[in-house]
């Protein structure tokens, strides 16, 4: 069998799908006449394959879920998207008047976000822009981008380079999940796994596909909250506030300690 090509695969998948939003420019086809669903297709190192619509990165506020509107409702000053993907957070914060630049690794989801009128981007790690002179009031990071704080050896240098990047005062909004509550013994046996292996249970190890193009490997942790007051320890971050009304989903609130 071949291997994928490896690239901006997200960025191929987002393109793709921003062209069947707007029903112009390359998307797939089925029979050579009408668009396809965009799927994103998600492998991990045991061999689960998952995939879910592309189309929701791409959703307007009227079909979002609730915690992500009660998630904008903490974001104050200049506000940084880590990981803007779309844009479909920033662009409505900007359409508010609110000052936010969009972070993000990929150069496909850049020039979607850009496209949908996003002002202010930048294609960067946040490693490398925490060398920026600017500085942020929030730190949003939204569509369980909590996970890109990736387990326990990472997240002491990410949330560092958040802190290089953030005023007196700084909070960080991010949306993580709560893996534990699963019955599921193909999710169990992977937690069990993990933590034989040293690590978090729900600390994924996992590539994104789409087409003839896949991703690097990469971590992406999904945690409870319990672990991530763990990883905070020792950081320049405190835990404010949990909102966990739309368990296992939740909203985290981190303060920049004085």
């Amino acid at each position: 069998m071949t291997e994928p090509t490896i690239g901006d695969a997200f960025g191929e998948m987002i393109r793709d799908a921003y062209a069947v939003h707007i029903g112009a420019g390359r998307r797939p086809l089925a029979g050579g006449r009408y668009p396809r669903p965009v799927i994103e297709v998600i492998e991990r190192d045991d061999g689960l394959i998952n995939g879910a619509l592309a189309a929701h990165y791409l959703s307007e506020p009227a079909d979002w879920r609730p915690f992500d509107h009660r998630a904008l409702r903490f974001c104050r000053g200049r506000v940084l998207d880590v990981g803007v993907g779309a844009g479909r957070s920033a662009v409505e914060l900007q359409r508010r008047g609110i000052a936010v630049t969009g972070l993000d690794t990929s150069a496909g989801a850049i020039e979607v976000a850009r496209k949908r009128g996003l002002r202010d981007t930048v294609l960067n790690t946040v490693d490398e822009f925490s060398r920026a002179s600017v500085r942020y009031d929030t730190f949003l990071l939204l569509g369980n981008n909590l996970g890109l704080i990736e387990g326990p050896e990472r997240a002491p240098a990410f949330l560092a380079a958040l802190a290089r990047l953030a005023a007196p005062g700084a909070r960080i909004v991010a949306q993580g999940t709560d893996p534990y509550g699963t019955t599921d013994p193909v999710q169990v046996a992977y937690h069990q796994e993990n933590r034989a292996r040293g690590r978090f249970g729900g600390q994924l190890r996992i590539r994104l596909r789409y087409r003839d193009v896949a991703s690097d490997w990469f971590d992406y942790l999904n945690c409870s909250v319990d672990e991530l007051e763990e990883l905070l320890k020792g950081t320049a971050w405190r835990l404010k506030s949990i909102d966990d009304q739309d368990h296992p989903y939740y909203l985290a609130v981190m303060e920049l300690m004085e």
